[in-house]
């Protein structure tokens, strides 16, 4: 079997295309195609991480449609550049939402904060760029993976069990005010009250610059481990001051905050020795059946073209929603109301390790709980080799446990 079509099969019901006239639709469904939309940073500080992520979604989308689409329909998508400005991404959404079925990605807190309102009355099933605990309350958003606090609990447990983090220490935490940064800080906040640790907290906005303060009084806290919940260019400053204070502790981070082109940059050398990076799904690197076939596929598309652990972000994305789509199929019914029920009976979804087996049918709970820990290393294919592979900490299961 070719790396294409194993692919294809993780997710393929094998369903007979439905009369056109017996499949009921919605916006962004004619009889030829199904429009979604993505509303992402091309030009903002997350542009390095939203290109190779629609790579992605164009792999698998290209695999789907090459065997037929949804529903006898190709998947198609329309996009759109909000630069990291919500106004912009109110304008796009707004411009977009009529001609597509949902949201294949919207990418930034503060744009899905903006949207996530209208979204109640459109009722179009919408991926946001994110995995904030917060959004999980929304039946509407599709969170595919852990959330922000259940990565940074696995990968502090990792720091445990290597011996870096003990009863009675400190865990310091530099993070971004909204729900991204305050999410993860609540995942600190969290093993601190279990393991008696202390944590001392820093926050900050997306339009600081000068993060030298706040890395000053963290190091002064004597924190034994540093999280870092910022945009990229502040991970890579953090990190920077970090090696001009000399101060060489353990550093976690989320792989939202991770851009491959710092492995080109002079702080390289200190995230290759420091940086630990927690991630719902696998990086380029990783052995995983999914991931192998994965970057077998991508280079024959893109030959030469290096791929990330986003890639395998918008991979795994696009692979969950057609997945749902397909379910939808089935019961013939392609409108919002008919793919959000689809969406709701969606469980032990097996991406072969792109990450954890997914689940949407438990309302409230994230698709998954284990996460990969990774280090930066510009010596293999996507920047990031594998520390860890997927790992749920006993305090996961606990949190699970309280939140019912």
């Amino acid at each position: 079997m070719s790396a294409v079509l194993a692919l294809g099969a993780v997710t393929a019901c094998g369903s007979p295309t439905p009369e056109t006239g017996a499949v009921r639709t919605g916006p962004g469904v004619s009889t030829e195609s199904i429009s979604l939309g993505v509303l992402t940073d091309m030009t903002g500080p997350f542009k390095g991480t939203s290109v190779l992520r629609i790579r992605g979604y164009e792999l698998y989308l290209d695999q789907v449609n090459k065997r037929g689409g949804v529903c006898g329909r190709r998947i198609e998508l329309k996009q759109k550049d909000h630069a990291y400005d919500v106004q912009k991404a109110l304008d796009a959404y707004f411009e977009l939402e009529p001609q597509v079925l949902g949201f294949m990605d919207v990418t930034g807190q503060p744009m899905t904060a903006a949207i996530e309102p209208d979204l109640v009355q459109t009722r179009a099933l919408t991926v946001p760029s994110s995995w904030a605990a917060s959004l999980l309350g929304n039946p509407h958003m599709m969170i595919v993976g852990t959330t922000y606090d259940l990565d940074v609990i696995n990968g502090l447990d990792f720091y445990k069990r290597q011996g870096a983090l003990n009863t009675g220490d400190t865990i310091g935490h530099l993070h971004l005010r909204g729900s991204f940064g305050d999410n993860a800080l609540e995942g600190t906040r969290f093993v601190g009250e279990n393991w008696q640790m202390k944590v001392s907290e820093q926050a900050v906005t997306e339009a600081t610059a000068n993060l030298t303060e706040q890395m000053t009084a963290l190091k002064a806290a004597g924190a034994k481990v540093l999280v870092l919940s910022l945009t990229p260019p502040q991970t890579a400053a953090a990190v920077g001051i970090a090696a001009q204070l000399g101060w060489t502790v353990p550093i976690l981070s989320s792989a939202v905050s991770y851009d491959p082109a710092m492995m080109q940059s002079p702080v390289a050398p200190v995230f290759a020795k420091q940086v630990l990076l927690t991630s719902p799904v696998a990086p380029w690197s990783a052995d995983a059946e999914g991931v192998r076939q994965l970057r077998d596929s991508y280079q024959a598309r893109w030959p030469g073209e290096p791929g990330s652990l986003n890639t395998v972000h918008g991979f795994t994305v696009a692979m969950a929603y057609v997945a749902v789509l397909e379910k939808a199929c089935e019961k013939r019914d392609l409108t919002r109301d008919g793919v959000l029920r689809a969406f709701h009976d969606t469980s032990a979804l097996n991406t072969s390790g792109l990450t954890g087996q997914l689940r949407f049918s438990l309302v409230g709970r994230p698709s998954a709980t284990q996460s990969y820990m990774s280090r930066p290393d510009g010596g293999v294919p996507g920047t990031l080799k594998v520390e860890e592979n997927l790992y749920e900490s006993d305090l996961v299961k606990l949190k699970g446990t309280r939140a019912r």
